[in-house]
């Protein structure tokens, strides 16, 4: 019996060591001021998904089974909105629970207890706990908006406008003393709306810097002197958190999304603009065109011929600004982000296709983002920049042919995205050491073929419109 109890302690000893070993260290910038890392020193590329109504729309089982879809999927940030954008000051979550008392951000709406089997207990705010606890057991990382913009800004949106800058560092604070350890929190402000603006319905000059600044503030000083990571999600198009909050002492990495409007939009230009700001930052694609997400159906003209984005056109978009120096990226599903359920409420800009969130959370572009994740992880991009010199076919500037390669300052290493399956011609000096290593890397599987070509012309397997080569030092050390 002794012996019995001797080792039930060891293993609840082992059991608890082991919880202590899972807490996810927190994210920071890392030293080169491009890239991210954990605050143990490991190299993180943020992929991330956006889930904006998560904690509204989704009841316990289902974002359990969301959760651990993406996390079977590589991903590794879960994005999320605590003040939802779909009336989510009025209108109940999936427990029937709001989340605030009379519209006011300092008085959360709580009562004693969290036990969901009694409604009384279990309130808005117990069921975000559960949801970011249990990303927490899946090792994702949450990436928490407080709020939708549309509670701050003066443009589009449900609303109410309920933020200044009194109430905004307040809730900032409340904020933080409920999930500032948690290790797995990062922080988002904004929520698709910019800082400076004009006002949609009176055109008047807004400025809401000092309201974010304020929640900022009031996060912060939770923390004290750990370290904290808040970044903020602007609204589409080629706006980014540099053309208006760079400066602050706050923001930590630049974000912008290349969005749904357009086939066109160029975001590795986007990136490169973002890299050359003073002081350097990383910067991110936060949201770059949603996988089925009718494209601009918003100018009422959209058409079937107008179509989706696809798969291939995720990759083409997020492979290109990954290579151009992103940080990492934010995927999305347009089914996803409001997790669609049409027995529930109706659908938003759908077009004219309909995709239950269960059948879209194994669409085609997330279950081949791991491919990309695995690809930086296998070469030491931490080290690498956007360098099209070793590129020696003619590059097109358009969006459709543009092809992005990145390579390591040290030369040991480089990547180029082909969105077309076209020969290309590398400048194989630009590569160190005598022998190299050439491969093709198809971003659909993730799969590795030697590339077979002489004095630096290559040609792609014949199968998949895009492709990626790899070029390495045969010295290289393969990790």
């Amino acid at each position: 019996m002794k012996q019995l109890s001797t080792i039930l302690a060891l293993v609840c000893f082992a059991t608890s060591a082991l919880s202590q070993q899972k807490a996810l260290p927190h994210i920071r910038v890392a030293a080169n001021h491009r890239t991210l890392e954990t605050t143990d020193g490991k190299p993180f590329f943020w992929v991330g998904d956006t889930a904006w109504e998560l904690f509204h729309r989704l009841n316990r089982e289902e974002a359990v089974e969301y959760l651990d879809t993406r996390k079977a999927q590589g991903f590794n940030v879960i994005q999320a909105v605590a003040l939802a954008e779909f009336d989510g000051l009025r209108t109940p979550n999936a427990y029937g629970d709001l989340p605030l008392v009379e519209l006011d951000p300092t008085r959360l709406a709580t009562t004693p207890g969290d036990d969901p089997a009694n409604a009384l207990a279990y309130d808005y705010w117990d069921h975000v706990d559960f949801i970011i606890k249990a990303a927490a057991e899946r090792d994702l990382y949450i990436g928490l908006l407080p709020t939708w913009g549309d509670k701050v800004a003066h443009l589009w949106g449900d609303g109410p406008i309920v933020f200044n800058e009194k109430n905004a560092l307040a809730y900032g604070i409340i904020l933080a003393e409920r999930y500032g350890e948690m290790p797995n929190v990062i922080w988002i402000l904004g929520g698709d709306r910019p800082a400076v603006y004009k006002g949609r319905e009176d055109n008047n000059d807004y400025d809401d810097r000092p309201i974010w600044r304020a929640m900022a503030e009031g996060i912060q000083s939770v923390y004290g002197e750990t370290e904290v990571f808040i970044t903020y999600h602007p609204w589409g198009g080629d706006n980014s958190t540099t053309q208006y909050i760079h400066d602050e002492p706050w923001l930590d990495m630049n974000c912008f999304q290349s969005g749904h409007g357009s086939r066109e939009a160029r975001a590795w230009d986007w990136v490169l603009r973002d890299l050359e700001m003073k002081p350097a930052k990383p910067t991110l694609d936060m949201e770059p065109c949603y996988e089925d997400h009718p494209v601009n159906p918003w100018d009422g003209k959209w058409t079937r011929q107008r179509g989706y984005f696809k798969d291939y056109d995720v990759r083409a978009r997020i492979w290109r600004g990954v290579f151009a120096g992103g940080c990492g990226v934010t995927y999305g599903h347009h089914f996803i982000w409001q997790f669609c359920d049409p027995a529930k409420q109706p659908p938003i800009n759908y077009g004219d296709t309909i995709i239950h969130w269960r059948q879209a959370l194994k669409a085609p572009a997330a279950n081949q983002l791991v491919y990309l994740l695995k690809l930086v992880e296998y070469s030491p991009f931490a080290n690498c920049k956007a360098d099209n010199s070793i590129i020696l076919s003619p590059n097109p500037t358009d969006w459709e042919k543009h092809i992005q390669a990145t390579l390591a300052e040290d030369g040991s290493f480089a990547m180029i995205y082909l969105p077309e399956n076209q020969p290309i011609s590398i400048d194989l000096n630009k590569i160190a050491g005598g022998k190299k290593r050439v491969q093709w890397y198809d971003p659909r599987t993730g799969k590795m073929s030697v590339a077979k070509g002489e004095k630096g012309n290559f040609t792609p397997p014949k199968k998949g419109r895009d492709w990626v080569l790899v070029l390495e030092s045969a010295d290289r050390k393969i990790p």
